[in-house]
């Protein structure tokens, strides 16, 4: 990725200072209410179950059953209903691998409002279809003012990726599918809707694949934090640092490097890998049509610095300032 006329300082104060950043800093409420960790009797294991990762990781006899949830912002619910709907299935699912897992079930909580409820119905179907992972139930209820959407998913692991889990010494790879453009004017980077259902299904099974060879045991799915938040959020869990290099960073064509840093990809992923495994990983992407490259290295730090051009800038110390407060 180019900076181009923009210098590394101001970039780096312009990505401190965005709204999705700070609606990261929201998470800290729960993280104080319900903390790092739980047990229960009901799981076969003693081995506790952590918060701060992409989806609930709950002991079963041959691995983890996982469960993740997702409120869509009422927002992007009312200005393309059939793309929200859409989303709210595939954000799903991409939280389900980026734990290693496979998506198994889908349900959705749909207070129906002003809006096209049949047209955002319409889009949760088609994700369903494409994807392959049925909608098999729900709560559906008629409410005053606009719709509100939010869509859980259950499904199974082997083995874990976990944001828990990142090392000092190990690569940073940014794995994302750059066959797409971006939808409108916000932050969407769509590489889903116009795809296959073989590329997106194979692209999600790599993740699965992956954790189940012992090639990948950390990482975190690009959220709407962006490329630097969803990074400081998998090091922030894992209680380490890293150095994100710029330049390495795939990008689109001509993207504008503020826009790309905090766009919310329909496919990507940060993962810590150890460097023996870095080139077999991003073999395995490629194999796909699915952009990887080393853009950076973990630390022992608490903080999360960006290179360009033989320049740093620490975007977050989170030593100093937490960001979900799911520390590690």
């Amino acid at each position: 990725m180019k900076l181009g006329d923009l210098s590394l300082a101001v970039l780096t104060e312009q990505l401190r200072g965005r709204a999705e950043l700070g609606m990261k800093r929201d998470v800290q409420l729960p993280s104080r209410v319900f903390g790092g960790a739980s047990k229960s009797a009901w799981f076969p294991s003693p081995e506790a179950i952590l918060n701060g990762d992409d989806t609930a990781a709950l002991p079963s006899d041959d691995g983890y059953t996982l469960f993740a949830a997702e409120g869509i912002r009422p927002e992007l619910v009312a200005a393309d209903p059939w793309f929200a709907g859409f989303c709210s299935v595939m954000v799903n699912l991409s939280d389900i691998a980026a734990m290693g897992g496979r998506p198994w079930a889908v349900v959705d909580v749909l207070f129906m409002g002003a809006g096209e409820n049949e047209r955002l119905l319409e889009g949760m179907l088609a994700a369903s279809e494409l994807f392959g992972v049925p909608v098999v139930g729900g709560h559906t209820a008629r409410v005053s003012g606009p719709t509100l959407l939010a869509v859980a998913v259950v499904g199974r692991a082997r083995r874990l990726i976990s944001s828990h889990a990142a090392k000092p010494g190990q690569t940073v790879l940014m794995a994302v599918d750059l066959r797409g453009s971006f939808r409108g004017s916000g932050g969407a980077f769509n590489a889903a809707t116009t795809a296959s259902a073989t590329q997106l299904r194979s692209s999600l099974a790599v993740l699965p694949e992956l954790a189940e060879a012992g090639l990948v045991g950390a990482g975190k799915d690009i959220s709407m934090a962006g490329t630097c938040g969803s990074l400081a959020m998998l090091l922030e869990t894992s209680g380490v640092g890293a150095v994100l290099d710029l330049e390495r960073v795939p990008a689109p064509a001509e993207v504008e490097p503020l826009r790309w840093l905090t766009a919310f990809p329909s496919f990507g992923y940060v993962l810590a890998v150890d460097d023996s495994a870095v080139r077999q990983v991003c073999a395995r992407f490629d194999a796909v049509g699915v952009t990887c490259a080393a853009v950076g290295s973990i630390t022992g730090s608490a903080h999360l610095a960006l290179r360009y051009a033989g320049e740093e800038a620490v975007y977050l110390d989170l030593g100093e300032r937490p960001l979900t407060g799911f520390g590690g």
